[in-house]
């Protein structure tokens, strides 16, 4: 799943790729490096981000998906309202990547629900305003995991089908670094949820902390994608549906080379 962030502010690569033209072939660059579908936001979710407006989040994103979905390319929507939601699903798109699960906006189940697109639940414990809130765990992968489930159990209820779900364990949302390295390094756990398994890890924080060690200072988001592409070989091998990243190349090889191995055994 490449990325094409819409927004002036994003934390990896803010205002790159604003302008509705670019960011159309920006997302059809990223198809030509290997990626299978492309998740495009017009909202910044990096802790401490202010949210926009739903008519300025509507220009940002509806051209796009249209532009994109009109050359043939899967498109995944990256919101938490129902109205961009609806109006993406009705330009083109193909499923919903919610990183609220639903919990932002009451009417998101019900629209997902009455389209039938796939739909993705993302571990999350609130906005992000003033920082890193609810990071807070006795045993991070049990907890992910029983939330996770009750969150699944509310879509299921809203009538979302069982077979359109996908399930995120939410990585750098409302967790420290060693909270991310302790869920990738127990992914397959999160398969008993019954749910293909969307792993989004390009660029985050926690990397650029193992990247720096204890002294130094994280080396910038786009310095990272050698190491995401570490991150996406090993959600490979763990048995991950998707992963979600910003620099496409590296991790279509590395997923390549998982797979290789794997099909060696």
């Amino acid at each position: 799943m490449g990325v094409v962030n819409v927004t002036p502010d994003s934390f990896s690569d803010g205002g790159r790729w604003f302008d509705t033209t670019v960011a159309v072939k920006h997302g059809l660059d990223l198809v030509a490096e290997g990626a299978d579908l492309v998740d495009v936001g017009g909202e910044s979710t990096r802790p401490g981000a202010t949210r926009v407006d739903e008519a300025e989040e509507l220009r940002r994103v509806i051209p796009v998906v249209r532009g994109l979905a009109s050359e043939g390319v899967v498109v995944s929507v990256d919101t938490m309202r129902a109205s961009v939601a609806e109006q993406a699903l009705a330009a083109g798109a193909a499923l919903v990547n919610d990183v609220s699960g639903g919990l932002a906006d009451p009417a998101m189940i019900p629209v997902v629900a009455a389209t039938g697109a796939p739909f993705v639940v993302m571990h999350w414990r609130g906005f992000l305003q003033g920082g890193n809130v609810k990071g807070v765990y006795e045993d991070v992968v049990a907890e992910v995991m029983d939330e996770l489930h009750a969150r699944v159990e509310a879509v299921l209820e809203g009538g979302i089908a069982p077979d359109r779900i996908v399930v995120d364990p939410g990585l750098g949302f409302s967790k420290e670094g060693e909270h991310d390295l302790t869920l990738l390094a127990h992914l397959d756990r999160l398969h008993a949820l019954g749910h293909p398994l969307l792993v989004a890890a390009s660029r985050k924080r926690f990397l650029g902390r193992v990247l720096a060690g204890p002294e130094a200072a994280p080396p910038p988001a786009r310095e990272r994608d050698a190491a995401t592409a570490a991150v996406s070989a090993l959600a490979a091998h763990a048995g991950a549906w998707a992963v979600r990243v910003h620099e496409v190349r590296a991790t279509a090889d590395a997923v390549r080379v998982a797979r290789a191995v794997e099909g060696a055994r």
